[in-house]
């Protein structure tokens, strides 16, 4: 990109970066080749040319350094890009949206403020991560489970405000958050909900306060900068079961989905069951290379022999029970006679008291722990692994499950991709997770992954369904899909966007919301 192609031309930029170091030191302003590169998306489906760029970065300590950033970047007119800890891998990484911003990475502001045992809630700060989080209730003896994602590396509060989900009762992270600290783009600080009593009690007991509620309106958007958050946490359980059932039939997903809605909506079931496909499966267990060579996708043989040498099911449910043994027992008992009726099916569990870590890896993530195995799915195809999700939102119907698993599976065939992909249950609807996964120094491969996922999405959209959640590349065509009045949802948030945030600084194109200064940049494609 040339210097007049860039948000900031060049002269400018260093003299709004000088006074950013006198802020936040001159070792936390990041300008070199080398160190940026750690902002780069590294799994982007997009071509090189149009891939997306930091041109600096700059890592405040504190809500002052922040605030103080904020007014240099007015008064430079410089857009910039806050990330966590800039870990949220296939959705984008640490990249702004608009290439050349100023990344404004948080995760020095890592403290864990504040942790209640008695009402189980936790207060944190960009930078934690669900390790930190984690080892810091360990430390002190707390009986408080946190809900991992998929990958514990990343940052609590910038998976909350992504509308991230986990795998235990509490797996709606956005729905177990309470209370935010927010600074807008003026440098103004606000407290939402109760936290707006500066001497209050109840800012992490509370979320609506008095009047308007405000804490959805700062997840997924570019309205602010979070800066403090607050979680609830679970309450450690006396013991939990975690169990694994097996289905030996791809037309067994209808079944698995109506049986599973009702113990959902009764509670039976509390936790965000999974029902992960064969190949998600048994990217955890083994390579591709294992059962098949060929180019396109797996044949049926293959997937067959696979399913046979590893044991697992065409389609394999995973849930947790939790509370007191005698209840675990009995609601498993009740989930096993309800899941009976699909021929075949075989189900086994394993029992832990409440403090027991799971013994399986891939059972962590359900008993509270923290893990890493979702990268294991990186070696499925060899070479440079990478991956892009496609994220739909599904009714919870087994129709419809089966409706957006045909159509997803077909549309991969015909790009020459597994389907690699499952469900996790709401209690309303399904998170239906699609991963392209490619090696990334095969052109062929990025190419193909790239045009694969606007072809999903405009499936996806024909047959009306939306994402909840979008890859840089793909947000202003996820946002566009929501066409209702022309519109008129986009509208709405660009003209908060445009009252809260004149200039256009913070996060230009985020969710696809663009302030009138950076319009003329967005791109659907």
């Amino acid at each position: 990109m040339t210097d007049a192609a860039l948000p900031v031309p060049d002269a400018r930029l260093r003299k709004a970066l000088d006074e950013c170091a006198t802020i936040v030191g001159a070792a936390n302003v990041v300008t070199s080749a080398e160190r940026l590169a750690d902002y780069a998306d590294p799994f982007t489906p997009a071509p090189a040319a149009a891939s997306f760029f930091a041109s600096a970065a700059v890592l405040p300590d504190s809500v002052e350094q922040i605030r103080e950033v904020l007014r240099v970047a007015r008064a430079y007119r410089m857009p910039i890009w806050p990330v966590s800890t800039g870990r949220n891998f296939a959705y984008g990484g640490g990249a702004p949206r608009l290439s050349g911003s100023v990344v404004l990475d948080l995760k020095r502001m890592k403290r864990v403020l504040e942790v209640d045992e008695t009402h189980a809630y936790a207060l944190v700060e960009p930078g934690v991560t669900y390790f930190d989080l984690y080892a810091h209730l360990r430390e002190r003896g707390a009986k408080l489970w946190i809900d991992p994602p998929a990958a514990g590396w990343g940052s609590v509060v910038g998976n909350t405000l992504e509308r991230g989900f986990g795998y235990t009762p509490y797996g709606d992270h956005a729905a177990m958050q309470c209370g935010m600290e927010v600074v807008l783009a003026n440098g103004d600080v606000v407290r939402t909900g109760m936290g707006g009593i500066e001497i209050g009690h109840t800012w992490q007991l509370f979320k609506p306060g008095f009047g308007p509620s405000y804490d959805a309106m700062f997840m997924q958007s570019n309205f602010g900068i979070v800066t403090k958050l607050g979680l609830w946490l679970m309450p450690q359980p006396s013991a939990y079961l975690l169990a694994h059932a097996r289905f030996l039939r791809e037309a067994d997903l209808e079944a698995i989905v109506e049986i599973l809605r009702p113990l959902k909506l009764d509670e039976t079931i509390r936790n965000h069951a999974v029902i992960e496909g064969a190949v998600r499966h048994a990217a955890g267990l083994s390579s591709r290379s294992d059962w098949y060579d060929g180019q396109g996708p797996m044949p049926e043989a293959a997937i067959e022999a696979m399913i046979a040498r590893l044991g697992i099911g065409r389609w394999n449910l995973h849930f947790g029970l939790y509370g007191e043994p005698e209840l675990n027992d009995a609601r498993y008992a009740i989930v096993s006679r309800a899941f009976s009726r699909v021929h075949g099916m075989s189900i086994e569990a394993k029992r832990y008291a409440g403090d027991e870590v799971p013994s399986g890896g891939e059972d962590r993530n359900l008993g509270g722990v923290p893990a890493m195995s979702a990268f294991r799915m990186l070696d499925w195809v060899g070479g440079s692994g990478a991956h892009v999700d496609f994220s739909p939102i599904c009714p919870f119907t087994g129709r419809d499950a089966m409706r957006q698993y045909t159509m997803a599976k077909a549309r991969m065939a015909e790009y020459g991709f597994d389907y690699y992909g499952g469900f996790t249950a709401g209690t309303r609807h399904l998170h239906h997770i699609v991963a392209a996964i490619f090696d990334r120094s095969r052109p062929g491969q990025v190419d193909a992954a790239s045009d694969l996922l606007r072809v999903l999405m405009s499936d996806a959209r024909a047959a009306g369904y939306g994402e909840y959640r979008a890859h840089l590349a793909y947000m202003d065509f996820a946002a566009a899909q929501y066409d209702f009045n022309e519109g008129a949802l986009l509208r709405l948030s660009e003209q908060i966007k445009d009252a809260l945030d004149p200039q256009g600084i913070l996060a230009p194109g985020k969710s696809g919301i663009w302030p009138k200064a950076w319009r003329s940049a967005r791109g659907y494609t």
